[in-house]
């Protein structure tokens, strides 16, 4: 490998907590929790070799946040009680334990949900099916039921069911930062896209209103964690069930979209499309981790989508990412930042590792 990585390896300060390298595990959902979603010995095993393997971050899978819609899949982890904050400490201690930032994504799956044990039904922002069928490797069969279009009362809970797991993540599991999930398709993204959302009151209708709940989730979470705590969040235009998904406004919904979180006082943005470097929407335009930047340039731009090859992770630090995310090369290679940083070389990634169930195998953790 003839790529200088050296700019990877450099520390990056995010609302007074020192990085000391600009890669990060990318959120990868891996239902491994028990039946009552409390983190599991495996998956403490699982997350810190990332961090022994020198990742400066490690970001969870997306963790629900309430006892009522906001699961998506069976064994997912949680956040929604005592129980389920305090079985998180160990894989906190573990990830910390090697100098990684360890930061909770929390997450509502909303109408995309496939397994919930609190509820027999979805919900969203309209009662709208959801596109495509539901992903065997996380147990799902079928198409999406129709969800039921959420209340005030409903959205108030939602609102509140992110602050409050937020809080349990921080003051009892130990993390150091709250991603909220506004990407890929589930409850945020779901109010943010055109199509899912036909509200005709405030949290519908134009770009704005639908950007809504994202900062009022935003707001809520910050007020429950305070200012010294980094907040961000994923926003994507893909989604799990339609993944060539574009905004309709092109650019400028990007502006209003990454202006409008910056306004707000996130700490950073998690961006993620299939290969990070491609235009965002015209040919000859700006890839969305560059827009990101250009519209809020005092945020810390994570990108994410084919930066496990190392020319496009560098490449993306100057494009507008401050740190790059990985998710399939670092499955293939837990050690990856160690590998660069001595010049090894990396394996390929077994995408076996993901079936017939996303579940962690044992042989994983031998890696």
């Amino acid at each position: 490998m003839n790529t200088d990585v050296s700019s990877l390896f450099t520390p990056i300060v995010i609302n007074g907590h020192t990085i000391k390298n600009r890669l990060s595990v990318a959120p990868m959902t891996r239902v491994t929790a028990t039946e009552a979603g409390r983190a599991t010995e495996t998956m403490t095993r699982y997350y810190e070799r990332f961090a022994r393997g020198g990742f400066g971050v490690v970001s969870t899978e997306g963790i629900y946040t309430d006892q009522a819609f906001s699961q998506g899949y069976a064994n997912q982890p949680g956040m929604s009680d005592e129980a389920q904050a305090n079985a998180w400490k160990p894989v906190v201690s573990g990830i910390k334990a090697h100098g990684a930032l360890a930061i909770a994504q929390i997450m509502h799956a909303g109408a995309i949900g496939q397994s919930n044990r609190f509820r027999g039904e979805t919900v969203g922002p309209s009662a709208f099916q959801p596109k495509g069928e539901q992903m065997a490797f996380y147990g799902g069969k079928g198409r999406y039921a129709v969800p039921v279009a959420m209340t005030e009362m409903q959205i108030a809970d939602a609102i509140a069911s992110f602050a409050g797991s937020a809080g349990r993540a921080i003051e009892l599991a130990g993390f150091d930062a709250i991603e909220i999930h506004g990407a890929n398709g589930y409850l945020l993204d779901q109010f943010l896209t055109d199509y899912t959302n036909s509200r005709a009151d405030q949290w519908g209708g134009s770009v704005q209103n639908r950007m809504r709940l994202v900062v009022e989730t935003f707001k809520a979470v910050r007020a429950r964690v305070g200012a010294k705590v980094p907040v961000g969040v994923r926003i994507s235009q893909g989604k799990v069930n339609d993944y060539h998904h574009k905004w309709a406004g092109a650019e400028r919904d990007a502006e209003i979209i990454f202006g409008g979180l910056a306004d707000a006082g996130a700490d950073f943005i998690h961006v993620t499309e299939f290969e990070a470097w491609r235009p965002a929407f015209s040919p000859s335009g700006s890839s969305l981790m560059n827009l990101a930047k250009r519209h809020a340039p005092k945020v810390a731009i994570l990108a994410n989508g084919s930066l496990h090859n190392i020319e496009q992770a560098v490449a993306a630090l100057n494009d507008g990412a401050d740190i790059v995310t990985i998710a399939r090369g670092a499955l293939a290679n837990p050690d990856l930042p160690k590998r660069l940083f001595e010049r090894n070389l990396l394996k390929e990634f077994d995408p076996t590792i993901l079936g017939p169930i996303a579940n962690i195998k044992e042989s994983e953790l031998s890696l």
